[in-house]
C-alpha cells in the first residue's frame, strides 16, 4: 500500500476494480442488536469521502433499530475478479437531515414513494397490503414533490479499522490493516 490513508487506498482499489459509479457500490453491512446477535445484509454504499461510508435506510428497519442499540458496524466490499476485499469497521453516525434530504431528492420517484409505503422489516401479511400502501402514498403526493419521511435517512460508518485483503497463490494472501490511532492511521501487515 502506498497511500497513507485508507480512503485514498479504497478509491484506488475501486478504480482498479473499474467501479463505474462509486456512489452505488453494493456492500455487506453487519450490525449487532441489543441481544448480541449479528445480522448482515447487502446495502448500497451511496457516498465515500474522508468522513466515511454512507448508506440510507428506514430508521425503524431491523438495521436501523440495531444501530440505535449499538452504533457500530462493519462493511465488506468484495471484488471477486481482482480477488480483493476491503473490510471497514467503525462507529456509525446518523447523517444530518439536510444530507438525507439532498440524497432523497435524487432518488427515483417510485423509490421515494416506497420509502413512505414500506414498514421495512415489519411482518407483511399479504403483498396486496404493500401494493395498496404504495398506491395510497402515490395518491397522497400526486402532482407534488415527495418529501423525505421523518423515519428514513442516512448513516455514515466512520472508519476506525480498514483492512485490504488481496488473494495470492498458495493462500499466502496479502493483508494490510489501517488502524486509526488518534488522528493518524497506523499501517500494519497481517498473516493470512
Amino acid at each position: 500500500m502506498s497511500s497513507a490513508d485508507p480512503i485514498t487506498a479504497f478509491l484506488d482499489a475501486a478504480e482498479r476494480a473499474r467501479v463505474r459509479n462509486i456512489d452505488t457500490l453494493p456492500v455487506a453491512l453487519a450490525t449487532v442488536g441489543s441481544d448480541g446477535r449479528p445480522s448482515v445484509r447487502i446495502v448500497l454504499c451511496r457516498h465515500v469521502d474522508a468522513r466515511g461510508f454512507v448508506f440510507h435506510t428506514n430508521y425503524n428497519s431491523r438495521k436501523g433499530r440495531e444501530l440505535t442499540d449499538n452504533p457500530h458496524a462493519a462493511l465488506c466490499f468484495h471484488w471477486p475478479d481482482l480477488e480483493e476485499q476491503i473490510r471497514v469497521e467503525g462507529a456509525v453516525e446518523t447523517l444530518p437531515p439536510e444530507e438525507s434530504n439532498r440524497y432523497f431528492r435524487e432518488r427515483p420517484r417510485g423509490s421515494q414513494i416506497s420509502a413512505w409505503a414500506s414498514l421495512q422489516s415489519a411482518e407483511l401479511l399479504a403483498r396486496e397490503v404493500l401494493e395498496e400502501a404504495y398506491r395510497t402514498v402515490e395518491r397522497r403526493f400526486a402532482e407534488q414533490e415527495v418529501p423525505r419521511p421523518p423515519f428514513w435517512g442516512g448513516y455514515r460508518v466512520v472508519p476506525a479499522r480498514v483492512e485490504f485483503w488481496y488473494g495470492r497463490p498458495d493462500r499466502l494472501h496479502d493483508r494490510v490493516l489501517y488502524t486509526l490511532e488518534g488522528d493518524r492511521w497506523r499501517i500494519t501487515r497481517l498473516y493470512p
